[in-house]
């Protein structure tokens, strides 16, 4: 396969490139409703005029069948883009604040405004998705914004510095190509960073370091806490948990679907499945048969298994597969100068194997045997929150006892990588799993301020709240408005006694705007 060589944007370019953006941005030129969508429409036309030139850069960085980039990559920005040029005058709309007696007469509000110049450290594994999504969320919040592809896709990255320069704005949307230097830097002057962290992500984070837990989101919050620089961080290493009197051929197919998808290098796939020990053989059985189904000539002749992104990332995954102390079902076999992984199942895997060590990031399944679902929910507690916990069972109990007792980004029942999809959830994760949130409405906010208003009339000093200034007096008349608090025990009736003193205060506010009128002096409270 042809090497691409990459020019990577110096320092200084990175610098004059987020100068540029700024100037545009406080000149206003990303402000107008009608610009936001106009450039909302170019970035959907840019992968639709350009469907096959992704497709064959993938195929050149991954070796991704184009079923998966069409699914993976185009249909999630498809429905952002609409998304976002259909509801986005809703979106950047004043929101009242919910009615509250004290202070509905100064018209509280909030309203989205742009975070200013926002940095898009996208990853590897779903490359087009992962950096043009984000900047649906940045464009529709009237940000600027500058995305940082990952160089371990080179064809994408070149693609899309050529690309965005054409369809968008080239004074506020820019593409920088670099590593960790660059980057580094780069965490430090803009104003809202979203990282969608593969642990093996952009040149932020090249392997010279090992890779487990959330080491590469502790690197970029690092360098972006400095400026206090807002971050969307995510990071993952998913459980699934089976309940014993489930279809095991059903929960099969599912589940090892989502780990061979992308070659196992998407953040919400299914790393390793805790069953009870009485089916693990069963499960084993039921995972061999879909195995098979899949790959009727062998996974390496495929053209339905992509390829593992690089020879480095192929030879770690090797490594952990020939440490392990599981029993190795199938699979087992790396081929690093192909960059292939076969696809893998490991059972019997104990709690502290070289396979749980680290987010393995490949098509390599793990079960793990439990006595039952409590020791299940136990094993996912010890460890980092996950970016999804998974469940397969009919049971709404057994469902809601796993969902109810775990903390993760997600949590998925009897099914698995979709979740990211579903129209309308917030995705995103949770302790070191990640914080914020990713698609839709969700992106939106990641990128805008809720900016917060009041407009507070002259004529409510006149029906007590004069009493604020000094010479203080008594706060009595600012005071009755004030809600009571509940009972220390028992429960709480609602009081109607706001209503008669805000009949009080119409009536006094009444007979003074009256007795002003008839030159009559009152006494002031």
């Amino acid at each position: 396969m042809t090497t691409i060589a990459q020019q990577f944007t110096s320092l200084y370019e990175i610098e004059k490139i987020h100068a540029q953006a700024q100037q545009a941005f406080r000149a206003g030129k990303a402000m107008s409703i009608a610009f936001r969508k106009q450039q909302i429409s170019q970035l959907g036309y840019l992968i639709k005029d350009n469907e096959e030139r992704f497709k064959e850069a993938l195929m050149h960085d991954l070796r991704r069948p184009a079923l998966e980039t069409e699914f993976l990559e185009f249909a999630q920005v498809y429905h952002d883009v609409a998304k976002a040029y259909n509801a986005i005058e809703k979106w950047t709309a004043p929101t009242r604040a919910e009615f509250d007696l004290n202070w509905w007469f100064m018209g509280p509000k909030h309203k989205a405004e742009p975070k200013g110049v926002a940095l898009i450290i996208s990853p590897f594994n779903c490359p087009v998705m992962l950096a043009l999504s984000p900047l649906v969320g940045a464009i529709a919040g009237g940000n600027a914004a500058v995305i940082k592809p990952s160089e371990q896709a080179p064809a994408l990255s070149a693609l899309l510095a050529e690309l965005v320069p054409k369809y968008l704005d080239p004074e506020l949307y820019h593409v920088i190509l670099c590593g960790v230097p660059e980057v580094t830097k780069a965490c430090t002057i803009y104003s809202q960073i979203v990282a969608r962290l593969t642990f093996i992500h952009s040149q932020v984070l090249e392997l010279r370091w090992d890779h487990r837990n959330g080491r590469i989101a502790r690197i970029i919050a690092a360098a972006a806490s400095k400026h206090l620089t807002p971050l969307t961080l995510e990071v993952w290493k998913n459980p699934v948990v089976i309940d014993p009197k489930v279809d095991l051929k059903f929960a099969a197919r599912r589940i090892f679907w989502g780990r061979c998808l992308g070659a196992g290098q998407i953040c919400v796939a299914p790393e390793y499945i805790l069953v009870p020990f009485n089916i693990q053989d069963d499960l084993v059985d039921a995972i061999k048969d879909v195995y098979h189904s899949f790959f009727p000539d062998g996974p390496e002749k495929s053209d339905s298994l992509g390829r593992i992104v690089s020879e480095a990332h192929t030879r770690r995954i090797k490594n952990l597969i020939d440490h392990t102390r599981g029993t190795i079902v199938f699979g087992g076999e790396a081929d690093v100068s192909r960059k292939y992984v076969s696809p893998t199942l490991v059972k019997d895997v104990p709690e502290d194997d070289s396979l749980m060590s680290e987010e393995i990031f490949g098509p390599v399944l793990l079960i793990i045997p439990v006595k039952d679902v409590d020791q299940a929910i136990e094993f996912i507690n010890e460890r980092d929150d996950p970016l999804v916990v998974h469940v397969f069972s009919k049971d709404k109990a057994f469902q809601g006892k796993v969902f109810s007792n775990t903390r993760s980004g997600s949590c998925v029942a009897n099914e698995t990588m979709i979740v990211v999809g579903a129209n309308g959830l917030p995705m995103g994760g949770t302790g070191a799993s990640g914080y914020g949130y990713f698609t839709g409405k969700d992106m939106f906010d990641q990128f805008t301020h809720k900016r917060a208003s009041i407009d507070n009339p002259g004529w409510v000093d006149k029906v007590g709240f004069s009493c604020r200034y000094p010479p203080y007096k008594s706060l009595k008349p600012m005071m009755a408005l004030a809600p009571s608090l509940p009972p220390r025990v028992g429960t709480h009736r609602r009081s109607w006694r706001w209503v008669i003193w805000l009949l009080l205060a119409a009536m006094a506010a009444g007979v003074r705007l009256r007795a002003e009128k008839l030159g009559v002096k009152m006494i002031p409270l």
